[in-house]
């Protein structure tokens, strides 16, 4: 499990109150922190985690580096009443890092979450800005991860906050992760994102995450549920597939063994038929044969009498020269 000092950036602008996530946005925000705060207290006894707010009058630490739940929410509790404004990002950033530095255990690794649920204006729009900003803290080895929800999503194929996490990241060690308004609970996407991933003993990569912008969410998991938040319904949702699998492969094996069944006696009539054909077809050669020899006999018969015929007229002709010879002597 990581060892880590954690500084929150949360957003307490006046965006905040907007009620698309349930029950609102900072409702929805303030149970995600303390989701991440348990994780990440539950991952390593050893690590600390801070709050700090970015919007209002500007940037303001809360708790620093602290490893009790009461601290984190009274800090909650007070900046709900310190809502309005915009966020200033880059400010917030540099102040976490410097309460990062002044860490008391210099062994944990460094990391900064923020949450940007409010359209970016100054400085945080600027791109060049910002990756300055990425490179900065990459060179002081500190990782950040960006949660955005609500009016924080950006529009269009360029994206501010998606060049700043590839610059931040090294060897994927930060991630950007976009959660938009739904039914689902913000805490529960971002548990089922690569962020709170290595505190849960999950690899990353296997959450099918596209590198450091790549988005979590149920959707890359089997049936789109994690199984660790809810290991009965996966269950389920899997024997129910395996049934669904089995009775189609049934289905099909009955439906091959019709057509095999089926098969065989349309050949043996056609076969029947042949045999059929074939009698008929010698029936008739030998009828024909039949005929011809009865018409060749008949031949026969004609031919005797007239030769008979003929050697009784020369008889008769050779008796009748006779007879005009001894009439003549």
């Amino acid at each position: 499990m990581p060892l880590e000092a954690t500084m929150m950036i949360i957003d307490n602008s006046e965006y905040m109150r907007n009620g698309d996530y349930v029950p609102s946005r900072f409702d929805a925000q303030t149970d995600a922190v303390n989701t991440i705060f348990q994780t990440k207290i539950d991952s390593n006894p050893e690590n600390t985690v801070g709050l700090m707010t970015m919007a209002y009058k500007g940037p303001e630490v809360l708790v620093t580096h602290s490893k009790e739940l009461g601290q984190v929410i009274k800090g909650l509790h007070a900046a709900s009443l310190k809502m309005g404004g915009y966020i200033d990002i880059p400010t917030a950033i540099n102040i976490a890092q410097l309460a990062l530095k002044h860490r008391e255990n210099k062994n944990l690794r460094q990391r900064i979450i923020v949450f940007v649920g409010s359209p970016l204006q100054g400085a945080a729009a600027d791109e060049r800005e910002m990756v300055k900003l990425a490179k900065k803290l990459k060179k002081n080895n500190v990782a950040v991860d960006v949660v955005v929800f609500g009016d924080g999503i950006e529009d269009g194929e360029s994206s501010v906050l998606k060049a700043f996490i590839d610059n931040v990241s090294s060897a994927d060690n930060s991630h950007l992760v976009s959660v938009p308004p739904g039914p689902h609970l913000l805490s529960d996407m971002i548990v089922s994102s690569p962020i709170l991933a290595e505190d849960r003993g999950i690899q990353p990569g296997a959450l099918g995450a596209a590198g450091p912008s790549g988005t979590g969410g149920g959707a890359d998991f089997e049936f789109g549920v994690d199984p660790s938040l809810d290991p009965e319904l996966a269950m389920a949702l899997r024997m129910s597939m395996e049934e669904e699998q089995a009775r189609l492969a049934a289905e099909e094996q009955a439906h091959q063994a019709a057509a095999n069944a089926s098969a065989p006696p349309t050949a043996q009539a056609d076969d029947a038929a042949d045999e059929d054909d074939e009698d008929a077809m010698l029936q008739r050669a030998l009828a024909m044969s039949e005929e011809r020899d009865e018409g060749m006999e008949d031949d026969g018969d004609e031919d005797v009498d007239e030769e008979e015929a003929i050697a009784r007229a020369i008889e008769m002709s050779m008796k009748q020269n006779q007879e005009d010879q001894k009439r003549k002597q």
